[in-house]
């Protein structure tokens, strides 16, 4: 998931830069709604991959340890 949400804040900063070569002064509402849903996305889905690489981070072997019978 996190390195999900990193390729589509790459993606939504490309769909942000070509809406504004399109409409730089932002008059169109096409414009607006594009920017908007990449602040949104950058503001509330962007902050998740902090939890998410923290997982792996601290290489936790909580299931790692389990017999496969466990499962």
């Amino acid at each position: 998931q996190g390195f999900g949400h990193t390729v589509l804040a790459w993606v939504w900063l490309d769909v942000a830069i070509a809406a504004l070569a399109l409409d730089p002064d932002q008059t169109k509402p096409t414009t607006q709604g594009t920017l908007a849903a990449a602040r949104f996305f950058y503001h509330y889905e962007l902050p998740k991959i902090t939890a998410w690489y923290q997982v792996v981070e601290t290489q936790d072997m909580t299931c790692a340890q389990l017999a496969m019978e466990a499962f």
